[in-house]
C-alpha cells in the first residue's frame, strides 16, 4: 500500500516521511486529493531506470514478434521440435554461414 500523507504532515512528520521517501514514493494530498509525490533522488533514479529498461524490453519484444511474423509469412518455421533442434545444431556448427 502506498504511503499517503496530507500536506500538513510535511511539517509535523518530516522525519517519518523522509524515511519512507528513501525507499518508495510518498504521495501528498491537499483537501483529500492527490497533489504531489515526494521521493529521494535514488528512488527517482531507480524509477527512471526501471521505466527505461521496461521501454527497451517492450521495443525488443515488439521487434522480435515482427521478425517472427515475417519469418512465418516467408515460410521460415519449424513444424516439429526435432526440426528446430536440428536447425539450432546447424547454426551452432563451426562451419555455419554467418
Amino acid at each position: 500500500m502506498p504511503a499517503i500523507y496530507p500536506s500538513v504532515a510535511l511539517k509535523n512528520k518530516q522525519r517519518e516521511i523522509k524515511a519512507i521517501a528513501d525507499v518508495e514514493p510518498v504521495y501528498i494530498t491537499e483537501n483529500g486529493r492527490g497533489k504531489y509525490v515526494f521521493l529521494s533522488e535514488d528512488v527517482f533514479k531507480r524509477a527512471i531506470d526501471d521505466a527505461v529498461e521496461e521501454a527497451l524490453y517492450e521495443e525488443r519484444m515488439a521487434r522480435a514478434l515482427e521478425e517472427s511474423r515475417k519469418d512465418f509469412d516467408e515460410g521460415r518455421y519449424y513444424s516439429t521440435r526435432d526440426e528446430l533442434m536440428e536447425a539450432v545444431k546447424r547454426k551452432r556448427s563451426p562451419h555455419a554461414e554467418a
